[in-house]
């Protein structure tokens, strides 16, 4: 298998990269943690980040044991969990979302995808009209089995890939991945530092000639100064815990409204002109 293996969800998520490429900026992806502050909200919240300028849309389904998710992140997740929602109940909003028209990929781990088995989540996935999924923990050595179902139901799977990544383990990084490379920001959890941006030059540098698909740069992209950064030098920005934080600060009829203002300054910040 390679990062070159056809899928249509690997077809839509490169056609979003595309444009914004035509466009002369970076992609950007926006990460929502589903259901939160509360199912209705949260679909208003990823309507409004999509109005705002949102070229592609993470999913977050939360679980008990994050290994990823920083202190904003985990708040929000908790919350969910708390309350109840199941992973049936994140795919139903996310079958709720099929008006807008960018891709959406599920972020979560890989527990929740074993334990609802490889094949049935892969097809819940594509059901509920995703177009790649994102396991953080899952390693490229351990993946065949879920790149298969994967491949089969036509999702992309997006592999990480840090400042600590072996040669070798970038070779298999970027021969995997479908819609884009993960390039890794920082070391460590989400929401705590800014990204590290001599380093993660660097990352980029090293996974381009090893990738026939775009790199994206997530972990410690905050705002817009944060984005324009890496937008100089990265296919696409990914920016998770502070628009979590923008839906949690405030009243949650607002969060919607408090997300678009954020999304607009962070578009601005892609923009490369």
């Amino acid at each position: 298998m390679s990062g070159v293996t056809t899928v249509a969800g690997a077809q839509r998520i490169q056609a979003a990269f595309d444009r914004a490429k035509a466009e002369d900026r970076a992609a950007l992806i926006v990460y929502l943690t589903s259901c939160f502050p509360d199912r209705e909200v949260s679909a208003a919240c990823f309507e409004a980040a999509v109005e705002a300028g949102a070229d592609i849309l993470e999913v977050g389904v939360p679980f008990s044991d994050p290994m990823m998710d920083g202190p904003i992140i985990q708040a929000a997740n908790q919350q969910v969990l708390d309350a109840g929602v199941r992973v049936a109940d994140h795919l139903e909003l996310i079958r709720s979302l099929a008006h807008l028209a960018v891709p959406k990929l599920v972020m979560t781990y890989v527990t929740i995808a074993d334990t609802r088995g490889y094949a049935a989540f892969a097809d819940e996935c594509a059901e509920a009209g995703l177009s790649g999924v994102i396991l953080p923990d899952l390693p490229v050595p351990e993946a065949d089995a879920w790149r298969h179902e994967a491949d089969r139901a036509g999702l992309a799977t997006v592999f990480l890939a840090s400042s600590v990544s072996t040669d070798e383990r970038l070779d298999a990084i970027g021969a995997a991945s479908q819609g884009w490379v993960y390039a890794v920001g920082l070391l460590g959890v989400t929401g705590v530092k800014g990204v590290a941006q001599d380093v993660t030059r660097e990352l980029v540098e090293r996974i381009r000639p090893r990738t026939q698909v775009p790199v994206a740069v997530g972990i410690g992209v905050k705002d817009r100064a944060s984005a324009a950064e890496v937008a100089a030098y990265a296919d696409g920005v990914i920016v998770g815990s502070s628009v979590v934080k923008a839906a949690a600060d405030g009243d949650p009829a607002g969060a919607p409204e408090r997300i678009a203002a954020l999304v607009r300054e962070l578009r601005a910040g892609v923009e490369r002109r």
